[in-house]
This record gives structure tokens, sequence and C-alpha cells, in this order.
């Protein structure tokens, strides 16, 4: 896992991402402004379930309470928002690294769309449900971490997975796999909320995603895996 974080890191140096890495910061502030007006207009007219004592504080922080939301929601935006785009960083980073790969599967525009709005969409609807959790010390920190950690990290895994393997191959291998991809999503999570690195972090993430799933395939390839594409697991 740190081998592929410091890798992805160098991939930032390299020139082929400086245009990818130019329009992430404009993506990502562009994200964050409309997260902060969409948040600002809901906040202005919806009483969050109705509960007194959840929207006295929310009111009283005002645009404090605007921004926080917003950036509670951040991970989850910057992939719905950036998904198309990180394909390109991908691509760049297993033509830098894995050479010998063969061609990526072919993804139907329709099919990826329809991913990426599922997974942020549920990203978006788990975050509001759980917004009292937020408020609670300590608490909010495992919760908002645990949980973008699994969603955000089965964006990125999908996001390079399915170039590679048919869905029902991904799916095992998510589920063979999951703890250290929720742990890579956790480390993605993180990223996305430290201040100025976030612009960057949906680039650095697409790289980080690449490198541990090679890993992932690397080990997979010790493995038989009975429904799926499975084979190209093996292609390595």
């Amino acid at each position: 896992m740190l081998r592929a974080f410091g890798r992805a890191v160098d991939d930032l140096a390299a020139p082929e991402l400086r245009r990818a890495i130019l329009v992430s910061v404009v993506l990502s502030l562009v994200t964050l402004a409309g997260l902060w007006l969409a948040a600002t207009a809901w906040l202005d007219t919806v009483h969050l379930a109705g509960t007194p004592w959840l929207d006295r504080p929310l009111e009283i922080l005002g645009s404090v309470a605007v921004l926080l939301l917003a950036w509670l929601l951040f991970p989850a935006a910057t992939f719905l928002v950036q998904g198309f785009f990180l394909d390109g960083v991908v691509a760049a980073v297993e033509r830098r690294h894995y050479p010998d790969w063969p061609p990526p599967r072919p993804r139907g525009v329709a099919g990826a769309l329809l991913s990426a709005l599922r997974l942020a969409a549920l990203a978006v609807i788990a975050n509001v449900l759980i917004l009292p959790l937020y408020l609670i010390p300590v608490i909010n920190l495992f919760v908002y971490y645990g949980l973008n950690g699994y969603l955000v990290g089965r964006e990125y895994y999908e996001l390079v997975a399915l170039r590679r393997l048919d869905g029902g191959a991904a799916r095992i291998l998510w589920r063979e796999s999951r703890g250290r991809l929720v742990l890579a999503g956790i480390v993605d999570v993180v990223l996305l909320t430290i201040p100025f690195l976030n612009l960057l972090a949906p680039v650095l993430s697409a790289a980080f995603a690449v490198h541990v799933f090679a890993g992932l395939r690397w080990r997979a390839a010790t493995e038989t895996f009975p429904v799926g594409d499975s084979s190209r697991l093996m292609e390595d």
C-alpha cells in the first residue's frame, strides 16, 4: 500500500499529467463552489427531518454549516464531476508503469455514467441521512471516514477495475480484497479533506487506484474465480 501511494505521488511530476492536474484544480474549485451554493439553497428551504434540535444549530451556524455540509459532500461529488476525466489519468498511469498490460476493455458511456451516478447518489444520500452523527465528537470521524472510505474506495476501484475485468470478476475481486480497497478509500478521503491538497486529490487518488489494483492483480493471479472474465487476471 505504501509503495503504491509513493508511486502515485511520483506520478504527479510526470509531464503527461500536468494538464490533468490543472483540470483537476479547476474542477475541484468549481465543485466546491457548486456544493456551497447548493447547500445554501437547501438549508434555506429545508428543515432537516423536521428536528428542531438539529435545525436550530444549523440556523445559528449559518454559513459555517453550509461550508461544512459542502465539505462533507465533496468526496462524493468530485467523482461525479471528474469521473470521465479521470479515465484519461488512469490510462496515462497505465502507459507509464504497465505498458505490457493488454488494451482496456471497451466501456460504454452509458454504463460508465450510470455507475458514477449510482455511487455518487448513494454517497450523498448516505451522508445526509447520517448527518446527525456528524455532530457527535470522535464518533463523527469514524463514521465519516469509514462510510466515505468505503464509497470512495469503491468508486476508484471500479474506475480502474472495469477497464480490465467484466462486472462479475470485478465484484469477486472487490469482495476478496475489500479490506485493502476500503483502506485505500480512506486514504483518498483524507486527501480530499485536506485544504489545497484536495484540489490535486482526484488525480492522486486515480493514480493510487491503478497501483493498488496492479498489486491485487498480481496476487489474484494465483487464485481461481468461478465466474466472470476472470482469465484476464492472469494476463500479466
